[in-house]
């Protein structure tokens, strides 16, 4: 019994919404302050006179990010 209430109860449940953490606030650098390695891949973004740079390696835990870049809202995802 326990097996299958315990069955019925994740199958309600999203599990991946403990597994992936949204990134809140995300907070920005200029480049020349940024502490990312220059090896390291980045989802790049540009719109007018905005870019924004995500690096692959935060956005492959968080998977999902809000964002306004040139005044558009956008959601970058990996």
């Amino acid at each position: 019994m326990i097996p299958v209430v315990a069955a019925a109860v994740m199958s309600r449940l999203n599990y991946f919404e403990w597994m992936f953490h949204p990134i809140d606030s995300a907070q920005f650098e200029a480049e020349s302050a940024s502490k990312v390695d220059g090896k390291e891949m980045i989802l790049a973004v540009r719109y007018g006179d905005d870019a924004r740079a995500y690096p692959i390696s935060q956005m492959a835990y968080h998977h999902i990010l809000n964002d306004v870049v040139g005044g558009v809202p956008i959601a970058v995802t990996y």
